[in-house]
């Protein structure tokens, strides 16, 4: 694989052997690695290389993992994974609510933080993709604005989604009237926090459609027989 379209890919860990079986798994998965063993030559090299993903041991010898997410937060747009071996450490990150989109426990399965890593930079890209294009839509009676995570009522009034609502239905507007399937969606509203599956999703629309006075005659999210789910009015960019 051409090296230019290789997603790039910084493990900053402080135990070697840990660090170097992620690096040679995820070199062997495509990806181009470096390495750092401490917050000082991540810094470097989150310089040097620009990542599209950072894996962050949250003990470091010369300092906390967290506070090293915090300064990639205002500095890189790189998506971040914590490693952490203690549940005091996830206490910590769900508290912060720090740039972290997920984390994962030691020891590391390998096949686990893949799929999130792919799942991460999927969701990475669609969000330059809309910072780049017109992120204001208007579908039936509401406005919603992808970059600024904002849903309205035409006529101004504030609607308040949480996370996973906003994503789903972001996802559905992005789909410009295409179905999605259940599978697709689990990955649209995983987080750091909360394992989901498709009883997951389907609770999930279900919720959304009360909080848009959806109704079979609205039809605003529609169901697709043996498929998943698609926006059902016209969306119009704005």
């Amino acid at each position: 694989m051409d090296a230019t379209f290789r997603d790039r890919l910084v493990i900053v860990e402080d135990d070697p052997v840990t660090r170097a079986v992620i690096a040679g798994y995820f070199t062997d998965q495509g990806f181009q690695v470096e390495e750092a063993e401490t917050i000082a030559q991540a810094r470097q090299a989150v310089r040097r290389f620009r990542p599209d993903l950072v894996f962050i041991d949250v003990v470091l010898p010369d300092g906390d993992g967290l506070e090293l997410a915090r300064e990639l937060q205002s500095a890189s747009d790189a998506g971040i994974i914590f490693v952490t071996r203690r549940d005091a450490d996830v206490d910590r990150i769900v508290g912060l609510e720090l740039a972290g989109d997920h984390y994962v426990s030691k020891p590391v399965d390998l096949r686990d933080l893949l799929a999130r890593a792919r799942s991460l930079l999927r969701r990475r890209r669609t969000e330059r993709d809309a910072a780049r294009r017109n992120t204001v839509a208007l579908f039936g009676p509401f406005t919603i604005d992808l970059l600024r995570r904002e849903l309205a009522m035409n006529n101004g009034e504030p609607m308040r989604l949480t996370r996973g609502e906003f994503d789903l239905l972001a996802a559905l507007i992005e789909s410009n009237g295409h179905p999605l399937s259940r599978d697709y969606l689990i990955e649209v509203i995983s987080n750091r926090f909360t394992d989901v599956d498709a009883r997951s999703v389907d609770a999930l629309v279900a919720r959304l459609r009360k909080k848009l006075g959806d109704t079979d005659k609205s039809g605003i999210i529609a169901t697709v027989s043996g498929k998943g789910y698609k926006i059902g009015v016209p969306v119009e960019r704005i």
